[in-house]
């Protein structure tokens, strides 16, 4: 196998390719033309291929002669790789980014809450409103200021009988005279 060391790494000529993946070097060369690969080059125009090329090889030759998937179909797949290696590396910087924030509030946090005049924790300052099942659970909501009701604790049903409220008027009326 040919191998040419450049700054520390190796490369494989189109031969040498050919021959430990079984595969003719036209083929190799249509996949160059197609985009597929990019090997580098001699300043005498000697393909190049290096571990990384190597790599995608491999890659194309899993999906063409084990998956049976076209030219086309590999360029869209490894188009897509490219772009969700992209993005992976986009949401991991993305994470380190929240994570520094998050350290950076949870200390200032702590050290308002430390420097605070009145002290209590963040849970205590929000208030739970009553759900509608409170009563079921056998919480009672809190008395409200009802004529009505207080009039039935009165023993009078909450509705005043317009002959108690006559007799009540009149006999107010003979006090005062």
């Amino acid at each position: 196998m040919a191998k040419r060391a450049e700054r520390g790494k190796a490369y494989y000529m189109i031969s040498a390719v050919s021959q430990k993946y079984n595969i003719h070097p036209q083929t190799l060369r249509l996949y160059e033309r197609e985009g597929l690969l990019k090997p580098s080059r001699t300043e005498g125009n000697t393909r190049l291929y290096s571990e990384e090329d190597l790599e995608q090889l491999e890659t194309i030759l899993t999906l063409t002669r084990d998956l049976g998937v076209n030219l086309a179909g590999v360029e869209i797949i490894l188009n897509m790789r490219r772009k969700i290696e992209q993005m992976q590396g986009e949401v991991n910087e993305f994470m380190d980014y929240v994570k520094r924030e998050l350290a950076r509030g949870i200390d200032d946090w702590e050290t308002r809450l430390s420097t605070a005049l009145v002290k209590s924790s963040p849970t205590d300052l929000v208030r739970h409103a009553p759900s509608d099942d409170s009563e079921s659970r056998g919480v009672r909501p809190p008395p409200s200021h009802d004529a009505t009701a207080d009039h039935r604790s009165l023993g009078g049903g909450g509705h005043a009988d317009e002959g108690q409220v006559a007799e009540t008027t009149s006999a107010k009326r003979k006090t005062q005279s």
